[in-house]
């Protein structure tokens, strides 16, 4: 019996997708970089289905890719084009297990849409705080798995710290079920944390238990333009220091940003009165008091004072609010009518951010005169998306083609001021082979050691995450 036949006595029919014309949404990253081929792409609907398939796979030595809501943007989601691994999507096991108010936890499938998980938390009065731009279509077992970050870093933590247990299908099959709710846990190594940012390498993430807060009552945002991007940071500390730590995101949004956004998205208009160099978007959230608009006045008239705060706008309505975030979410669709955009997801130390864009700036403009960078992201963190987007009508094959070279550059210059070359999304197919470059011989070794004591037969996602030996 094929290995074909055996999975689908294990998941049936509608558990099994076969044809090429059916497997393609499973195959094709979003941005159309990746392209793949599979024997087949699985859709269990349990835990233990996914166990019995990994089995087979790992009988019969056929290589498994794991796959959430397939938005990855460094390839980690997708097959290579060699047509014998088998994709194992979470998209029908998206239930939520328990709700413990009590205990602030939710228990939720890994294929459990981000937005759907986020609705449940707020209908039971809570929240849950990991804000991305493509919560209406990730999954949480995939955010898990890549350690996936968001607007509310700065207060609340990425994934990592948004997860109190884990059930895991290994790669021989067996499962483990980590699903504690316990936010205290001394009993040796913390196993849960080397599958969050895994990026599926070690096994399949099943279900997990998340944590919930209490749903801030009011919430305020205003879009600010400043002098400098030091003037971000400077503007950062003094409404961390005004708000009493209620800054909750704040978001840096360069002037081409915006310009982008109203020219290639429908109904939106520039929201400054007059045109800056450099915005951002502060939120500031509270239980307690409902008073933060004026927080935010008393937090601008500072800033007018201290010469770091240009011009504001303080929505008056919660449409208001929203149209400004979404604003802030369409940056990175925005650019793709403008032809070819080199993508950076790098961290630095934010008192290094704005030498970090100068430094970057000027490199890149020697290499590709005129070139236009996209520069925006959450500077709370440190994470910037650096995103050099081609000169107008210049040649987008010609572009991309240096991606490498720009790539370099760009990595360099974080790795020099103590940085990171991915912030949050992940190492996948695209950045494997740069972590040589990054990563000491110490650390390169820990890795595969940890790999083969999980992996030992290689079946798991290979060649994601790790350099190519």
């Amino acid at each position: 019996m094929s290995l074909i036949q055996k999975i689908q006595d294990v998941v049936g029919p509608k558990g099994l997708i076969t044809n090429e014309p059916d497997m393609a949404a499973y195959l094709c990253e979003w941005r159309d970089k990746y392209i793949g081929k599979a024997l087949c792409v699985v859709l269990p609907k349990t835990t233990e289905e996914i166990s019995k398939v990994v089995k087979l796979c790992s009988d019969s030595n056929t290589a498994i890719v794991p796959q959430g809501g397939n938005t990855s943007l460094v390839g980690g989601s997708i097959p290579f084009d060699t047509g014998d691994e088998v994709v194992i999507s979470l998209r029908r096991m998206n239930a939520v297990r328990q709700i413990d108010k009590l205990g602030g936890t939710l228990t939720v499938e890994a294929g459990c849409i981000l937005a759907n998980l986020q609705q449940t938390a707020t209908e039971n009065g809570f929240m849950f705080p990991l804000r991305i731009g493509s919560e209406g279509s990730c999954q949480i077992g995939g955010n898990i798995s890549t350690n996936a970050g968001g607007v509310q870093v700065l207060h609340y933590g990425n994934t990592r710290e948004q997860v109190l247990g884990l059930e895991v299908v290994l790669p021989n099959g067996e499962i483990w079920d980590g699903l504690t709710s316990l936010r205290k846990d001394n009993t040796g190594y913390d196993l849960k944390q080397l599958f969050i940012g895994g990026e599926g390498t070690l096994g399949i993430i099943t279900a997990a238990v998340v944590k919930m807060y209490p749903k801030p009552k009011y919430q305020q945002i205003a879009m600010i333009a400043l002098p400098s991007v030091e003037a971000a940071i400077d503007f950062l500390g003094l409404a961390r220091d005004l708000s009493g730590d209620q800054v909750t995101a704040i978001e840096l949004i360069p002037r081409i940003a915006i310009e982008l956004v109203v020219k290639n998205v429908p109904n939106f208009t520039d929201p400054m009165p007059d045109k800056y160099d450099w915005q951002i978007l502060v939120e500031l959230s509270s239980s307690a008091t409902e008073d933060l608009k004026n927080l935010m006045e008393t937090i601008l008239e500072t800033g007018f004072e201290q010469g770091i705060v240009l011009d504001a706008i303080v929505p008056t309505s919660e449409s208001q609010q929203n149209k400004l975030w979404t604003l802030r979410e369409e940056i990175s669709g925005a650019q793709k009518p403008e032809g070819g955009s080199i993508k950076h997801d790098i961290s630095v130390p934010i008192a290094k951010i704005p030498e970090f864009i100068a430094k970057a700036d000027t490199a890149l403009e020697k290499l590709i005169p005129g070139f236009r960078p996209v520069t925006f992201g959450h500077i709370g963190d440190g994470n910037l998306h650096y995103n050099p987007l081609q000169p107008v009508d210049a040649d987008r094959d010609e572009f991309l083609g240096k991606w490498e070279e720009v790539s370099r550059i760009v990595h360099d210059i974080a790795h020099e001021l103590r940085g990171s070359i991915s912030a949050e999304h992940g190492i996948g197919r695209m950045k494997k082979n740069e972590l040589t470059r990054y990563k000491s011989d110490v650390e390169l070794r820990l890795m595969r050691q940890i790999k083969l004591a999980f992996d030992p037969q290689g079946i798991m996602n290979p060649g994601k995450m790790l350099p190519d030996a």
